[in-house]
């Protein structure tokens, strides 16, 4: 698996358990839920954070840009290796 495709993946689950985390905060508030997808978010956002230290090369763009939780993987995946434009 290419380093883009893994920082993807691994954001769009950080992304995917923040948006069920905040709907249940949102709507039912169950204690079930969150004490399941808060670990998962949690080691979602570190797994995507330390991926994107090893796969940096010396950019700080691409780590930085993972801090950002939510949106984090998803940004640091388009920094990994930039989209080539077709002319």
């Amino acid at each position: 698996m290419n380093p883009r495709r893994t920082l993807h993946v691994l954001g769009a689950v950080e992304l995917t358990t923040l948006a069920f985390l905040l709907l249940n905060l949102v709507t039912v508030h169950h204690r079930t839920i969150s004490g399941i997808l808060g670990p998962v978010h949690g080691l979602a956002y570190t797994a995507t954070i330390i991926a994107a230290v090893l796969l940096a090369h010396g950019r700080k763009r691409v780590w930085l840009s993972a801090l950002v939780p939510g949106l984090g993987g998803l940004l640091a995946a388009r920094a990994v290796t930039p989209a080539r434009r077709q002319v």
